[in-house]
């Protein structure tokens, strides 16, 4: 009787919510005349939980810029305002983003709690595995190592990796069938054989891995899959000066403080700006169900500044210090996990079985290790990248990267970027590598079925 009782409450509050949308449905201003410099988009809805964050993944998923915005949803009603521009840094023109976003934050829109709506990897025709461990060198190429092994090849993927962790989140489909893997004992084995390679040593922390139902946001989820994995706790360590002395300067300033007349806490953010940075703070404070009342964002140059006004769900503000500093590291960690650390290289070729097994084996076997990774198929080609960097923490030799081109192709493997912040020491000529002493011999195999891993796994 109690569960029919919540179901009807259940079914009330949809119908109340529905009626509220009917009676007060948003409304979109797209305005390309007043702002010289970008699109202004004005939203304006009734208030609801979350509903922050759906608005600016719908404008970070149409790979759009907010370079400024302005947030007030104080009440129950929601008015913001963003400042928009494509990746080239010029007003969106394009009618057909244009409709979207129209469709999309306007009265047609049906807002999903699930904040799941925009930017999914659909799962119909696919097997969507989620995956947390320790991260080490080599740690892409075993893992893609063993689904080739267990024919499977792997169409869509994002890798993140932060403070000694790592998470992904991979689109596979059977070889043999092209479509989703459905036996439920081949994919306990799946998870099982995975979840070996990601276990790692030393580590007190579980390794998962977890087959999703449903669609996917994949940004979203590997947020909240490394926030769930404690990330954002102090990691290792470093000995190392000049390593301290970077890890300082590249870390964000975030401050929490209480304007107690008016029951907030103000969150401030300043770092330097990049892609998706308002989508990833966002992200956070709704993850750690925290509602954001106002707020404002603006660049100056490469630097960004956020200030939100928030209280926590259940309308207190931060109340401790350990509160307060949990709040800071989880948004520093936001922040740093997206932060694109080593070489850029992308690779787009014809797709094939095993291509990224084969791709990310050339790498490991030249001491290079993945911090990064973004995998596409469509139609038949394969875009990847790839953010590498030396395993041992030495800049990269030239000579390394033209022999891994070669090797893979000098037209399919190019080199887009070195980032200029990265003050990576210069390896000694005459010194060989920790990890090419340690490993040398892995380094050094064709694969690991050869090697025997794969096996040693079952």
């Amino acid at each position: 009787m109690a569960d029919v009782s919540m179901s009807f409450s259940q079914d009330m509050d949809d119908e109340y919510e529905k009626l509220i949308r009917r009676m007060n449905p948003p409304r979109v201003v797209i305005d390309n005349d007043s702002c010289k410099e970008a699109t202004v988009i004005r939203v304006d809805s009734a208030n609801e939980y979350g509903i922050l964050l759906e608005v600016v993944q719908i404008l970070t998923d149409l790979d759009l810029t907010i370079t400024k915005a302005y947030i007030s949803s104080d009440g129950g009603w929601f008015m913001d305002v963003f400042n928009v521009t494509d990746q080239d840094g010029n007003k969106v023109t394009d009618e057909v983003v244009l409709d979207y976003i129209q469709k999309s934050l306007g009265p047609e829109a049906c807002f999903s709690t699930s904040l799941r709506s925009v930017g999914v990897i659909p799962s119909t025709d696919s097997t969507v595995i989620e995956l947390t461990g320790c991260d080490r060198p080599g740690l892409l190429s075993e893992l893609t190592a063993v689904l080739t092994h267990l024919k499977c090849s792997v169409l869509n993927a994002e890798v993140w990796t932060h403070n000694t962790r790592a998470a992904a989140v991979m689109e596979m489909t059977d070889d043999l069938t092209g479509s989703t893997v459905s036996d439920p004992e081949r994919l306990s084995r799946i998870k099982s054989l995975l979840r070996n390679v990601l276990k790692g040593s030393n580590t007190p922390k579980e390794a998962k891995t977890v087959v999703s139902q449903g669609e996917v946001h994949t940004d979203r989820r590997l947020h909240q899959m490394m926030f769930e994995d404690r990330d954002y706790e102090n990691g290792v360590m470093v000995d190392d000066d000049s390593s301290n002395v970077q890890d300082e300067r590249q870390r964000p300033d975030v401050c929490v403080d209480n304007w107690l007349d008016k029951d907030y806490s103000v969150v401030t953010v300043r770092c330097k700006d990049r892609p998706k940075l308002l989508f990833d703070t966002v992200c956070t404070l709704t993850d750690m169900q925290y509602v954001v009342f106002h707020g404002s964002v603006d660049t100056e140059g490469t630097e960004a500044f956020q200030e939100y006004y928030v209280r926590h769900i259940d309308g207190s503000p931060v109340k401790s210090e350990a509160e307060k500093q949990r709040v800071i590291q989880c948004l520093e960690a936001a922040i740093k996990r997206r932060v694109s650390e080593g070489l850029k290289l992308e690779l787009c070729t014809t797709d094939r079985v095993g291509l990224l097994s084969n791709v990310t084996r050339i790498f490991r076997e030249n001491s290079l290790t993945v911090t990064r990774a973004e995998v596409k198929t469509k139609g038949g080609k394969a875009v990847n990248t790839f953010y590498v960097s030396d395993a041992s923490g030495y800049s990269i030799d030239a000579k390394t990267i033209d022999s891994i081109r070669q090797t893979i192709g000098k037209t399919i493997l190019k080199v887009k970027n070195k980032p200029k912040d990265q003050q990576q020491r210069e390896k000694p000529p005459s010194q060989e590598s920790p990890t090419r002493f340690l490993f040398g011999g892995l380094f050094k195999s064709k694969s690991f079925v050869n090697f025997g891993l794969v096996r040693s796994y079952s």
